[in-house]
């Protein structure tokens, strides 16, 4: 991965830290030591919202999961970034359970570009918009 600045490129290092196996089997890393970056990008939470601002996908954990991955593409994609230059990654949920039934939605997202940020998920009592069951916060580096 190679970022760009004033023209010259810049070699990005990102090496993972796992003093157990356990985490990297499930797709995330205990640590990454992340060098040569010239850019940060922190993400606002991203939930299942249109365009023009409105809740989608009410009660559906899959479908909001994927709109929200979908939503943060959207964000990376305007900082020239894409889900590869995930770091960290912040999973909110108000149903833990039925979000580990269709975790494999991010799963293979993150999968198919071959990043394993790392991760925490945290069951909350709501999110700020009634409805939704899921937001994802991410900070990316390029």
């Amino acid at each position: 991965m190679a970022a760009e600045s004033n023209g010259a490129h810049v070699a990005i290092e990102r090496t993972a830290v796992n003093p157990v196996a356990w985490s990297a089997e499930l797709g995330f890393n205990q640590g990454e030591v992340v060098s040569g970056h010239t850019r940060t990008l922190y993400c606002s939470g991203q939930t299942a919202m249109s365009a023009d601002g409105a809740p989608l996908h009410d009660g559906d954990m899959a479908a909001q999961l994927g709109l929200s991955v979908d939503n943060l593409e959207a964000v990376l994609g305007a900082a020239g970034m894409s889900l590869a230059n995930l770091v960290r990654l912040n999973v909110y949920t108000t149903e833990v359970d039925l979000l580990f039934q269709h975790y494999g939605v991010l799963a293979s997202r993150l999968g198919a570009v071959r990043v394993a940020p790392t991760t925490t998920m945290l069951g909350v009592t709501r999110l700020a918009i009634p409805g939704q069951l899921v937001e994802l916060e991410a900070t990316a580096v390029a």
